[in-house]
């Protein structure tokens, strides 16, 4: 269509919520469909936060706000990144967003001109790439396959910088792999980038609070202070305080850049909505008891799909450190055909084969750059995972 513009051809819907709305579309025809392709915790908002915006409503804070957050939201993402980072932010360092991507979109439109490179490991969540080419800007993938745990390597970092490089995404733990950096594995990458004093570093933190077996989280501006005046800190509330729908994300960096993020944010969307942002500064001020309960949780779903994937012939799943997504290898199953007759000829038709045959919607993995993979989040009940992962393990039984 002509009306439509250019730049929006650069840009596709995004393949997760394709699927989750396809698995909705099928239950809605009635049919008996398991959808495990939506990256959003089963959890409910924990009461206190609850409660903090029914009091921000009835003592009527319900008109605009700052637009790039509350004084008393800034000031208690400031705790936080010193409480868990060891990180010293001030209030005018810090950017709030309705939601991380809208964040990280800020931070990519003011500073992305055309032409300019920026490196994201892959898997990576399917929007940077987009919202990269939206702005005119070039993604450079960088391949980090399973056996280098999906986590990239200094030498392929240092391979792929060149001089119209702007930025490096790091995402831990991973939307979709779940794979996590220690301090240790940071540090080498660190040293790359000290090289390189053009490139700046956007580490996207959000899955910080959601990692399993006493895994310690690091982030890079804490790994290496140097980096501290070249990356944006990025981290919301959806993830780890059940918070999806809430919308509210944020960022902490140079001065500059979060007023450059803020005067877009001011012709766009204006502040985050209020009654979030009060809900926000008690999630991160409040008790964090919850968030290791609803981690054994997590832990223990993550297992048992680990386990029964495993026992899928074709299928190998490794255990990821954090987030809620495991994100197994379906090469054994490429070059079958299932009962109908099909050639499963790539994971976007296994993961057909998968909703059509047996009602399970998944993620392929192409959607996140690296195939033949698939991503399953495990953010439901152990009863809805062990049906799903056994009627998975039947289909990848009936292949010839």
């Amino acid at each position: 269509m002509a009306f439509i513009a250019d730049r929006l051809m650069r840009i596709k819907p995004s393949p997760t919520i394709a699927m989750a709305n396809k698995a909705l579309a099928l239950k809605a025809e009635g049919k008996d469909v398991i959808g495990l392709a939506a990256g959003e915790p089963d959890f409910d908002t924990p009461q206190n936060i609850k409660d903090a915006a029914k009091r921000a409503i009835d003592r009527g804070d319900t008109k605009y706000t700052q637009v790039d957050g509350t004084p008393e939201l800034k000031k208690a993402i400031c705790a936080k990144f010193k409480r868990e980072n060891e990180l010293d932010y001030q209030p005018n360092q810090v950017s709030v967003g309705t939601g991380g991507k809208q964040v990280l979109y800020n931070a990519l439109t003011v500073t992305v001109n055309p032409g300019d490179e920026v490196i994201i490991p892959a898997p990576y969540w399917v929007s940077y790439p987009d919202i990269v080419q939206l702005c005119e800007g070039t993604p450079v993938p960088v391949i980090c396959p399973e056996n280098h745990g999906f986590k990239l390597r200094p030498e392929n970092l240092e391979a792929a910088i060149s001089p119209k490089t702007k930025w490096l995404i790091l995402n831990s733990p991973s939307n979709p792999t779940g794979a996590a950096y220690t301090a240790a594995e940071l540090r080498p990458i660190a040293d790359v980038l000290l090289k390189h004093p053009h490139v700046w570093v956007l580490t996207d933190d959000m899955y910080e609070h959601l990692t399993y077996d006493n895994f310690k989280f690091a982030t890079i501006a804490q790994v290496e202070p140097k980096l501290y005046p070249r990356t944006l800190t990025l981290n919301g509330m959806s993830k780890a305080y059940c918070m999806t729908g809430w919308r509210l994300g944020y960022a902490a960096g140079a001065v500059e850049l979060i007023k450059a993020m803020g005067a877009l944010q001011s012709q766009s969307t204006t502040n985050p909505s209020s009654i979030s942002q009060a809900a926000g500064v008690e999630a991160l001020n409040g008790s964090q008891d919850f968030i290791p309960k609803n981690n054994a949780v997590f832990k223990t779903r993550r297992d048992l799909v680990v386990k029964m994937l495993n026992e899928a012939k074709g299928v190998h799943c490794p255990t990821p450190e954090g987030a809620f997504y495991v994100y197994p290898s379906c090469a054994g199953a490429i070059g079958k055909k299932t009962p109908a007759g099909q050639v499963i000829e790539s994971d976007t038709a296994f993961c057909e084969y998968l909703l059509e045959s047996v009602g399970v919607a998944v993620v392929p993995g192409t959607a996140f750059g690296l195939a033949p993979h698939f991503r399953i989040s495990y953010a439901a009940s152990d009863k809805t995972l062990t049906e799903a992962c056994s009627r998975i393990q039947k289909a990848c039984a009936a292949l010839q």
